[in-house]
């Protein structure tokens, strides 16, 4: 008899942000084959189990997507329980088609076990509603990623109209990009808020405009990040700009209140 495959959404970083549903999953697994951005908190969730790296990062060497589709098929032969451990959630841009689909042609059962999304837990950081009331009726999820082989993505139309609009994979080519949408229509004035690793202990929140976005050609930006888009940010984006304002100054004095008598 074949195994059962789970695609588990891990969640957007936090191990404690995994479902219920997805630990106890875990907790059964025979082998679980993991993206590069989950915790290894959530992996010791599972810890009978033969842990398999196939991750995906920018820039970095990734597993090719046919290579995990194979070994997932090949799992099933094996295990009862095989997990396909995924970032965020296993729909949203998660590449969960593919494997869905290379699943039920192998004739092996397939269960999608949903995660918190990073927009989400984001959000949760920013202390703003993606829909705030009066403000904003439309959400956007897009990614200016387009993978070796596909075809160009038309991104650009749906994230300027949207009240609100979260990018995914587009910090490293946020000037681009926030010049891109201006050619679209959308205001320079535009807040826009960049969340750099939402739900670790190294979270970090940078506030600006669209022109200021496109005028940034260094963010210094290291963890997975998401850019938030739409006037639900303008008060929040304020206050980050001039935090980091104050935060400037001071460093800059530093210097001289070292070198003053004692």
């Amino acid at each position: 008899m074949m195994g059962k495959v789970y695609l588990i959404g891990a969640g957007p970083g936090a191990a404690d942000l995994i479902t219920l549903r997805g630990a106890e999953i875990l907790k059964r697994a025979g082998v679980v084959f993991y993206d590069a951005l989950v915790h290894p908190d959530t992996l010791a969730l599972a810890p009978q189990a033969r842990l398999v790296a196939v991750g995906k990062r920018c820039s970095r060497i990734s597993t090719d997507q046919r290579f995990i589709n194979r070994n997932l098929v090949e799992a099933a032969a094996k295990y009862t329980v095989v997990v396909r451990l995924k970032g965020g959630d296993p729909m949203l841009f998660g590449r969960a088609q593919e494997e869905i689909e290379a699943l039920a042609a192998a004739g092996v059962a397939c269960e999608v076990v949903p995660g918190v999304t990073s927009a989400l837990a984001a959000s949760a950081e920013i202390g703003v509603s993606l829909t705030r009331r009066g403000v904003s009726r439309s959400v956007t999820f897009a990614t200016p990623r387009v993978g070796e082989g596909e075809d160009t993505s038309d991104w650009a139309p749906s994230v300027a109209s949207a009240d609100t609009a979260v990018l995914y994979m587009a910090a490293g080519q946020a000037a681009e990009i926030a010049r891109v949408l201006e050619g679209q229509g959308m205001s320079p004035a535009t807040p826009v808020i960049i969340v750099e690793s939402a739900s670790l202990p190294g979270v970090r929140q940078i506030g600006t405009t669209l022109r200021g976005l496109a005028e940034n050609t260094d963010l210094q930006i290291h963890g997975p990040a998401l850019l938030f888009f739409g006037e639900v940010y303008r008060e929040r984006a304020r206050a980050l700009i001039a935090a980091a304002l104050l935060e400037e100054e001071v460093a800059d004095e530093l210097p001289q209140r070292r070198a003053l008598p004692r």
